[in-house]
Protein backbone atom coordinates (compact mmCIF):
# COMPACT_ATOMS: atom_id res chain seq x y z
CA UNK A 1 0.00 0.00 0.00
CA UNK A 2 2.78 2.11 0.70
CA UNK A 3 4.04 1.82 -2.81
CA UNK A 4 0.94 2.40 -4.20
CA UNK A 5 0.55 5.43 -2.36
CA UNK A 6 3.89 6.50 -3.06
CA UNK A 7 3.56 6.06 -6.77
CA UNK A 8 1.21 9.29 -6.37
CA UNK A 9 4.44 11.40 -6.30
CA UNK A 10 6.04 10.15 -9.32
CA UNK A 11 4.66 12.83 -12.52
CA UNK A 12 2.20 10.89 -14.70
CA UNK A 13 3.54 10.46 -18.17
CA UNK A 14 0.04 12.48 -19.08
CA UNK A 15 1.41 15.72 -17.09
CA UNK A 16 5.12 14.98 -18.28
CA UNK A 17 3.92 15.48 -22.05
CA UNK A 18 4.16 18.63 -23.50
CA UNK A 19 1.04 20.23 -24.62
CA UNK A 20 -0.66 19.30 -27.86
CA UNK A 21 -2.01 21.96 -30.26
CA UNK A 22 -3.28 21.49 -33.88
CA UNK A 23 -3.66 24.38 -35.98
CA UNK A 24 -5.13 25.45 -38.75
CA UNK A 25 -4.23 28.93 -40.85
CA UNK A 26 -7.98 28.91 -42.00
CA UNK A 27 -9.65 32.18 -39.89
CA UNK A 28 -12.35 30.10 -39.22
CA UNK A 29 -10.98 26.97 -38.43
CA UNK A 30 -10.33 24.63 -35.54
CA UNK A 31 -7.70 23.66 -33.85
CA UNK A 32 -7.36 20.73 -31.33
CA UNK A 33 -6.20 20.86 -27.56
CA UNK A 34 -4.96 19.10 -25.11
CA UNK A 35 -8.08 19.76 -21.87
CA UNK A 36 -5.19 22.49 -19.72
CA UNK A 37 -4.73 24.60 -23.05
CA UNK A 38 -8.11 25.34 -23.43
CA UNK A 39 -9.15 28.91 -21.93
CA UNK A 40 -10.75 29.15 -18.60
CA UNK A 41 -13.88 29.63 -19.55
CA UNK A 42 -14.44 25.96 -21.16
CA UNK A 43 -12.64 24.38 -18.65
CA UNK A 44 -14.97 25.67 -16.23
CA UNK A 45 -17.92 24.92 -17.90
CA UNK A 46 -16.50 20.92 -19.03
CA UNK A 47 -15.96 20.57 -15.28
CA UNK A 48 -18.77 22.21 -13.54
CA UNK A 49 -20.99 19.92 -15.91
CA UNK A 50 -19.20 16.71 -15.02
CA UNK A 51 -21.32 14.28 -12.65
CA UNK A 52 -20.25 12.98 -9.49
CA UNK A 53 -20.64 9.27 -10.30
CA UNK A 54 -17.89 6.64 -10.97
CA UNK A 55 -19.81 5.14 -13.67
CA UNK A 56 -19.66 8.55 -15.25
CA UNK A 57 -16.60 9.53 -17.65
CA UNK A 58 -14.50 11.95 -17.07
CA UNK A 59 -13.67 15.07 -18.88
CA UNK A 60 -12.32 14.31 -21.97
CA UNK A 61 -8.34 14.34 -22.69
CA UNK A 62 -8.26 16.22 -26.00
CA UNK A 63 -11.25 19.24 -27.41
CA UNK A 64 -11.52 20.54 -30.70
CA UNK A 65 -11.88 24.20 -30.84
CA UNK A 66 -13.19 27.06 -32.59
CA UNK A 67 -10.45 29.74 -32.98
CA UNK A 68 -12.00 31.96 -30.52
CA UNK A 69 -11.91 29.58 -27.70
CA UNK A 70 -15.90 30.20 -27.76
CA UNK A 71 -17.13 26.56 -28.38
CA UNK A 72 -15.56 23.15 -27.52
CA UNK A 73 -16.24 19.63 -28.84
CA UNK A 74 -14.83 17.15 -26.50
CA UNK A 75 -14.92 13.37 -27.56
CA UNK A 76 -13.69 10.78 -25.03
CA UNK A 77 -14.96 7.38 -22.33
CA UNK A 78 -13.77 4.52 -21.63
CA UNK A 79 -12.82 0.70 -22.24
CA UNK A 80 -14.02 -1.00 -18.62
CA UNK A 81 -13.43 -4.74 -18.11
CA UNK A 82 -14.79 -6.57 -15.47
CA UNK A 83 -14.45 -10.04 -14.26
CA UNK A 84 -16.84 -11.86 -11.76
CA UNK A 85 -16.97 -15.17 -9.70
CA UNK A 86 -19.70 -16.30 -7.55
CA UNK A 87 -19.85 -18.67 -5.22
CA UNK A 88 -21.70 -20.11 -2.27
CA UNK A 89 -24.83 -18.97 -4.24
CA UNK A 90 -25.20 -17.28 -7.74
CA UNK A 91 -26.98 -13.82 -8.87
CA UNK A 92 -28.43 -14.71 -12.63
CA UNK A 93 -27.33 -11.74 -13.89
CA UNK A 94 -24.06 -9.55 -15.14
CA UNK A 95 -25.14 -6.96 -12.59
CA UNK A 96 -25.38 -8.11 -8.74
CA UNK A 97 -29.13 -8.13 -8.62
CA UNK A 98 -30.72 -9.37 -4.94
CA UNK A 99 -33.99 -9.55 -6.79
CA UNK A 100 -31.81 -12.59 -9.47
CA UNK A 101 -30.98 -14.93 -7.05
CA UNK A 102 -32.75 -17.91 -7.85
CA UNK A 103 -35.20 -19.42 -5.13
CA UNK A 104 -33.34 -22.71 -5.96
CA UNK A 105 -30.32 -23.78 -8.12
CA UNK A 106 -28.21 -26.37 -8.50
CA UNK A 107 -25.31 -24.19 -9.54
CA UNK A 108 -23.38 -22.48 -6.76
CA UNK A 109 -20.47 -21.00 -8.60
CA UNK A 110 -20.20 -19.07 -11.70
CA UNK A 111 -17.28 -17.17 -13.72
CA UNK A 112 -18.53 -14.50 -15.90
CA UNK A 113 -16.28 -11.35 -17.75
CA UNK A 114 -18.27 -8.27 -19.39
CA UNK A 115 -16.64 -5.39 -21.43
CA UNK A 116 -20.38 -4.18 -22.48
CA UNK A 117 -19.96 -1.14 -19.98
CA UNK A 118 -17.40 0.35 -22.24
CA UNK A 119 -18.60 4.08 -23.02
CA UNK A 120 -18.12 6.83 -25.49
CA UNK A 121 -19.22 10.62 -25.22
CA UNK A 122 -19.42 13.64 -27.40
CA UNK A 123 -20.03 16.91 -25.74
CA UNK A 124 -20.16 20.58 -26.79
CA UNK A 125 -19.66 23.28 -24.44
CA UNK A 126 -19.44 27.30 -24.78
CA UNK A 127 -21.03 30.88 -23.60
CA UNK A 128 -23.01 32.85 -25.49
CA UNK A 129 -25.20 35.85 -24.65
CA UNK A 130 -28.86 34.15 -25.10
CA UNK A 131 -28.04 30.73 -23.84
CA UNK A 132 -25.50 31.63 -21.04
CA UNK A 133 -23.40 27.92 -20.56
CA UNK A 134 -24.36 25.21 -22.58
CA UNK A 135 -23.77 21.87 -22.57
CA UNK A 136 -24.86 19.35 -25.57
CA UNK A 137 -24.23 15.72 -24.37
CA UNK A 138 -24.31 12.49 -25.72
CA UNK A 139 -23.09 8.99 -24.43
CA UNK A 140 -23.91 5.32 -24.53
CA UNK A 141 -22.44 1.80 -23.86
CA UNK A 142 -22.58 -1.52 -25.49
CA UNK A 143 -25.52 -3.15 -22.96
CA UNK A 144 -28.02 -3.34 -26.04
CA UNK A 145 -29.04 -7.10 -27.30
CA UNK A 146 -26.11 -8.87 -28.78
CA UNK A 147 -23.98 -6.11 -27.63
CA UNK A 148 -25.12 -3.47 -29.42
CA UNK A 149 -24.76 -0.14 -28.70
CA UNK A 150 -26.99 1.36 -26.17
CA UNK A 151 -28.01 5.32 -25.52
CA UNK A 152 -27.04 6.30 -21.90
CA UNK A 153 -27.48 9.78 -22.29
CA UNK A 154 -28.71 12.63 -24.82
CA UNK A 155 -29.49 16.11 -24.18
CA UNK A 156 -28.73 19.69 -23.95
CA UNK A 157 -28.59 22.31 -20.94
CA UNK A 158 -28.70 25.90 -21.13
CA UNK A 159 -30.09 28.67 -19.10
CA UNK A 160 -30.40 25.88 -16.08
CA UNK A 161 -32.87 24.28 -18.09
CA UNK A 162 -32.33 20.98 -19.13
CA UNK A 163 -33.87 18.87 -22.45
CA UNK A 164 -33.32 15.15 -23.66
CA UNK A 165 -32.21 11.89 -21.61
CA UNK A 166 -31.13 11.39 -19.06
CA UNK A 167 -30.83 11.00 -15.08
CA UNK A 168 -33.66 11.52 -13.46
CA UNK A 169 -34.58 13.99 -10.24
CA UNK A 170 -35.65 11.19 -8.27
CA UNK A 171 -32.13 10.53 -7.44
CA UNK A 172 -29.09 11.68 -6.39
CA UNK A 173 -26.17 10.81 -8.43
CA UNK A 174 -23.46 12.04 -5.62
CA UNK A 175 -24.72 10.36 -2.96
CA UNK A 176 -24.11 6.56 -4.63
CA UNK A 177 -21.29 4.55 -3.41
CA UNK A 178 -18.09 3.70 -5.26
CA UNK A 179 -18.46 -0.02 -6.94
CA UNK A 180 -17.43 -1.91 -9.61
CA UNK A 181 -20.92 -3.59 -9.45
CA UNK A 182 -22.79 -1.72 -12.18
CA UNK A 183 -25.92 -1.71 -10.68
CA UNK A 184 -25.00 -0.40 -7.09
CA UNK A 185 -26.37 -1.00 -4.59
CA UNK A 186 -30.36 -2.70 -4.48
CA UNK A 187 -31.93 -0.17 -2.60
CA UNK A 188 -30.98 3.16 -4.68
CA UNK A 189 -33.05 4.49 -6.54
CA UNK A 190 -31.64 4.95 -10.23
CA UNK A 191 -33.01 5.32 -13.78
CA UNK A 192 -32.80 7.32 -17.46
CA UNK A 193 -35.82 9.26 -18.40
CA UNK A 194 -36.58 11.85 -20.94
CA UNK A 195 -37.48 14.92 -19.74
CA UNK A 196 -37.48 18.56 -19.56
CA UNK A 197 -36.08 20.13 -16.22
CA UNK A 198 -35.56 23.36 -14.32
CA UNK A 199 -32.38 24.04 -11.79
CA UNK A 200 -32.48 27.78 -9.79
CA UNK A 201 -29.09 28.15 -8.27
CA UNK A 202 -29.65 31.58 -7.13
CA UNK A 203 -29.46 31.04 -3.25
CA UNK A 204 -26.24 30.99 -2.05
CA UNK A 205 -25.17 26.70 -0.44
CA UNK A 206 -28.86 26.03 -2.27
CA UNK A 207 -30.06 24.13 -5.15
CA UNK A 208 -33.66 23.55 -6.50
CA UNK A 209 -34.67 21.58 -9.11
CA UNK A 210 -38.39 20.89 -11.04
CA UNK A 211 -38.53 18.35 -13.72
CA UNK A 212 -41.63 16.54 -15.90
CA UNK A 213 -40.25 13.39 -17.24
CA UNK A 214 -41.78 10.73 -19.51
CA UNK A 215 -43.22 7.72 -16.87
CA UNK A 216 -42.48 3.89 -17.99
CA UNK A 217 -44.83 2.13 -15.88
CA UNK A 218 -44.65 -1.94 -15.35
CA UNK A 219 -47.13 -3.81 -14.02
CA UNK A 220 -48.43 -7.20 -13.09
CA UNK A 221 -51.62 -8.04 -14.65
CA UNK A 222 -53.93 -10.82 -15.01
CA UNK A 223 -56.94 -11.23 -17.99
CA UNK A 224 -59.06 -8.71 -17.15
CA UNK A 225 -56.07 -5.46 -16.25
CA UNK A 226 -53.70 -4.15 -18.86
CA UNK A 227 -50.96 -1.31 -18.50
CA UNK A 228 -52.18 0.90 -21.19
CA UNK A 229 -50.38 3.96 -23.11
CA UNK A 230 -49.61 6.71 -20.20
CA UNK A 231 -51.75 10.12 -20.09
CA UNK A 232 -49.67 12.00 -17.67
CA UNK A 233 -45.90 12.45 -17.30
CA UNK A 234 -43.73 11.79 -13.86
CA UNK A 235 -43.37 15.02 -11.73
CA UNK A 236 -40.21 15.51 -9.52
CA UNK A 237 -38.64 18.17 -7.29
CA UNK A 238 -35.84 17.99 -5.05
CA UNK A 239 -34.40 20.52 -2.60
CA UNK A 240 -30.56 20.75 -1.60
CA UNK A 241 -28.37 22.46 0.48
CA UNK A 242 -24.56 22.15 0.06
CA UNK A 243 -21.51 22.81 2.14
CA UNK A 244 -17.63 22.81 1.75
CA UNK A 245 -16.21 21.57 -1.28
CA UNK A 246 -18.53 18.12 -1.82
CA UNK A 247 -20.86 17.99 1.39
CA UNK A 248 -24.99 18.27 0.49
CA UNK A 249 -28.35 17.65 2.41
CA UNK A 250 -30.92 16.95 -0.23
CA UNK A 251 -34.82 16.24 0.17
CA UNK A 252 -37.35 15.00 -2.80
CA UNK A 253 -40.22 14.01 -3.64
CA UNK A 254 -42.14 12.21 -7.11
CA UNK A 255 -45.80 12.21 -8.14
CA UNK A 256 -46.83 9.95 -10.80
CA UNK A 257 -50.24 8.66 -12.53
CA UNK A 258 -50.50 5.76 -13.55
CA UNK A 259 -52.91 4.54 -16.43
CA UNK A 260 -54.28 0.90 -16.70
CA UNK A 261 -58.06 -0.74 -18.37
CA UNK A 262 -59.80 -3.55 -17.44
CA UNK A 263 -61.90 -5.34 -19.68
CA UNK A 264 -65.20 -4.78 -16.57
CA UNK A 265 -64.87 -0.71 -17.90
CA UNK A 266 -65.23 1.04 -20.83
CA UNK A 267 -63.01 3.77 -20.02
CA UNK A 268 -59.21 3.80 -18.36
CA UNK A 269 -58.19 4.48 -14.74
CA UNK A 270 -55.38 5.99 -13.05
CA UNK A 271 -53.70 4.51 -10.29
CA UNK A 272 -51.63 7.99 -8.34
CA UNK A 273 -48.01 7.01 -7.22
CA UNK A 274 -45.93 8.90 -5.15
CA UNK A 275 -42.24 8.64 -3.06
CA UNK A 276 -40.00 11.09 -1.02
CA UNK A 277 -36.09 10.64 -0.84
CA UNK A 278 -33.38 12.08 1.37
CA UNK A 279 -30.10 11.48 0.65
CA UNK A 280 -26.79 13.12 1.80
CA UNK A 281 -22.86 13.15 1.21
CA UNK A 282 -20.38 14.60 3.13
CA UNK A 283 -17.03 14.79 4.35
CA UNK A 284 -15.94 13.97 8.18
CA UNK A 285 -12.52 15.06 7.71
CA UNK A 286 -10.11 14.87 4.54
CA UNK A 287 -10.17 10.94 4.77
CA UNK A 288 -13.50 9.79 5.50
CA UNK A 289 -16.77 10.59 3.34
CA UNK A 290 -19.88 9.23 4.62
CA UNK A 291 -23.28 8.96 2.08
CA UNK A 292 -26.74 7.36 2.03
CA UNK A 293 -29.67 7.53 0.69
CA UNK A 294 -33.77 6.62 2.22
CA UNK A 295 -36.53 5.88 -0.24
CA UNK A 296 -40.36 5.62 0.73
CA UNK A 297 -43.69 5.44 -0.98
CA UNK A 298 -45.96 3.72 -3.43
CA UNK A 299 -46.00 2.62 -6.94
CA UNK A 300 -42.21 3.54 -7.67
CA UNK A 301 -41.07 0.63 -8.52
CA UNK A 302 -39.53 1.66 -11.43
CA UNK A 303 -36.62 3.81 -9.89
CA UNK A 304 -35.32 1.42 -7.44
CA UNK A 305 -32.37 -1.05 -8.28
CA UNK A 306 -34.05 -4.18 -6.79
CA UNK A 307 -37.80 -3.69 -7.13
CA UNK A 308 -37.25 -2.62 -10.82
CA UNK A 309 -37.07 -5.81 -11.92
CA UNK A 310 -40.47 -7.18 -10.55
CA UNK A 311 -42.86 -5.66 -12.58
CA UNK A 312 -44.57 -3.70 -9.31
CA UNK A 313 -45.25 -0.21 -10.48
CA UNK A 314 -49.38 -0.95 -10.14
CA UNK A 315 -50.78 -5.02 -9.52
CA UNK A 316 -53.75 -6.19 -9.09
CA UNK A 317 -56.43 -5.33 -5.88
CA UNK A 318 -57.34 -8.48 -4.77
CA UNK A 319 -60.16 -6.82 -2.45
CA UNK A 320 -61.43 -4.70 -5.69
CA UNK A 321 -62.12 -6.81 -9.04
CA UNK A 322 -61.11 -5.25 -12.19
CA UNK A 323 -58.77 -2.57 -10.13
CA UNK A 324 -54.92 -2.07 -9.88
CA UNK A 325 -53.28 -0.42 -6.81
CA UNK A 326 -49.88 0.59 -5.98
CA UNK A 327 -48.11 -1.31 -3.58
CA UNK A 328 -45.90 0.73 -0.57
CA UNK A 329 -41.94 -0.24 -1.39
CA UNK A 330 -38.88 1.30 0.38
CA UNK A 331 -35.54 1.47 -0.36
CA UNK A 332 -32.07 2.67 1.53
CA UNK A 333 -28.32 2.78 2.02
CA UNK A 334 -25.65 3.78 4.25
CA UNK A 335 -22.05 3.74 3.46
CA UNK A 336 -18.58 5.30 3.79
CA UNK A 337 -15.23 5.65 2.12
CA UNK A 338 -11.36 6.07 3.08
CA UNK A 339 -9.09 7.63 1.31
CA UNK A 340 -6.06 6.36 1.95
CA UNK A 341 -4.14 8.65 -0.41
CA UNK A 342 -4.59 10.43 -3.41
CA UNK A 343 -4.59 7.55 -5.82
CA UNK A 344 -5.73 4.99 -3.31
CA UNK A 345 -9.37 4.49 -1.59
CA UNK A 346 -11.49 1.59 -0.01
CA UNK A 347 -15.12 2.12 0.55
CA UNK A 348 -18.13 -0.18 2.32
CA UNK A 349 -22.29 0.36 1.95
CA UNK A 350 -25.30 -1.61 3.26
CA UNK A 351 -28.38 -1.47 1.64
CA UNK A 352 -31.70 -3.03 1.84
CA UNK A 353 -34.79 -2.74 -0.29
CA UNK A 354 -38.74 -4.00 0.57
CA UNK A 355 -41.43 -4.49 -0.79
CA UNK A 356 -44.97 -4.28 1.32
CA UNK A 357 -47.88 -6.31 1.00
CA UNK A 358 -51.63 -4.25 0.75
CA UNK A 359 -54.86 -5.85 0.32
CA UNK A 360 -53.52 -9.26 0.68
CA UNK A 361 -50.83 -9.18 -2.43
CA UNK A 362 -48.70 -10.39 -3.10
CA UNK A 363 -48.51 -12.01 0.70
CA UNK A 364 -50.54 -14.71 -0.78
CA UNK A 365 -47.87 -15.89 -2.85
CA UNK A 366 -45.36 -17.02 -1.08
CA UNK A 367 -42.64 -17.69 -3.62
CA UNK A 368 -42.46 -13.81 -4.39
CA UNK A 369 -40.00 -11.11 -3.44
CA UNK A 370 -40.52 -9.45 -0.26
CA UNK A 371 -36.87 -7.89 0.37
CA UNK A 372 -33.52 -8.15 -0.38
CA UNK A 373 -30.39 -7.20 1.15
CA UNK A 374 -26.55 -6.08 -0.39
CA UNK A 375 -23.24 -5.89 0.94
CA UNK A 376 -20.07 -4.26 -1.05
CA UNK A 377 -16.84 -3.78 0.29
CA UNK A 378 -14.19 -2.73 -2.21
CA UNK A 379 -10.79 -1.24 -3.06
CA UNK A 380 -9.93 1.30 -5.57
CA UNK A 381 -6.53 2.00 -7.22
CA UNK A 382 -6.11 5.03 -9.39
CA UNK A 383 -2.91 3.91 -11.08
CA UNK A 384 -2.70 6.90 -13.38
CA UNK A 385 -4.66 9.95 -13.99
CA UNK A 386 -6.41 7.88 -16.85
CA UNK A 387 -6.34 4.10 -15.65
CA UNK A 388 -7.97 2.24 -12.62
CA UNK A 389 -8.04 -1.02 -11.15
CA UNK A 390 -9.78 -2.08 -8.33
CA UNK A 391 -11.22 -5.11 -6.39
CA UNK A 392 -14.38 -5.93 -4.82
CA UNK A 393 -16.52 -8.36 -3.06
CA UNK A 394 -20.55 -8.68 -2.77
CA UNK A 395 -23.07 -10.31 -0.82
CA UNK A 396 -26.77 -10.39 -1.35
CA UNK A 397 -29.42 -12.09 0.41
CA UNK A 398 -33.10 -12.26 -1.07
CA UNK A 399 -36.05 -13.15 1.17
CA UNK A 400 -39.83 -14.45 -0.03
CA UNK A 401 -42.57 -13.80 1.35
CA UNK A 402 -42.61 -17.50 2.50
CA UNK A 403 -39.23 -15.98 4.82
CA UNK A 404 -37.43 -18.51 2.47
CA UNK A 405 -33.79 -17.08 1.93
CA UNK A 406 -31.61 -17.52 -0.25
CA UNK A 407 -28.06 -15.97 -0.99
CA UNK A 408 -25.02 -15.44 -3.15
CA UNK A 409 -21.61 -14.13 -2.73
CA UNK A 410 -19.46 -12.44 -5.67
CA UNK A 411 -15.72 -11.28 -6.25
CA UNK A 412 -15.24 -8.62 -8.89
CA UNK A 413 -11.96 -7.56 -10.73
CA UNK A 414 -12.03 -4.05 -12.48
CA UNK A 415 -9.26 -2.31 -14.99
CA UNK A 416 -10.64 0.70 -16.69
CA UNK A 417 -8.69 3.17 -18.90
CA UNK A 418 -10.43 6.56 -19.55
CA UNK A 419 -9.61 8.76 -22.58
Amino acid sequence: MFLLCGAGLIPSAAKAQAKVVIDDEAPNGIVMVTLDKAGDEIVRIMNESQFRYIHDPQAPRFLLMDKKGKFALGIGGYVRATAEYDFGGIVDNIDFIPADIPNSSKVKNQFQMDARTSTIFLKLVGHTKLLGDFVVYTAGNFRGGDKAFQLRNAYMSFLNFTVGYTYGGFMDLAALPSTIDYQGPNGASFYRATQLAYTYKGLKNWRFHASIEVPSVDGTTNDQLTVAQQRMPDFTAYAQYGWGTNSHLRVGGLVRSMTYTSTLSDKASDVTGWGVQASTSFNLSKKWEIFGQATYGKGIGQYLNDISNLNVDIVPDPEKEGKMQALPMLGWFAGAQYNICPKVFVSGTYSMSRLYSENGYPNDQPSSYRYGQYLVANVFWNVTPNMQVGAEYLRGWRTDFSNSTHHANRMNLLVQYSF
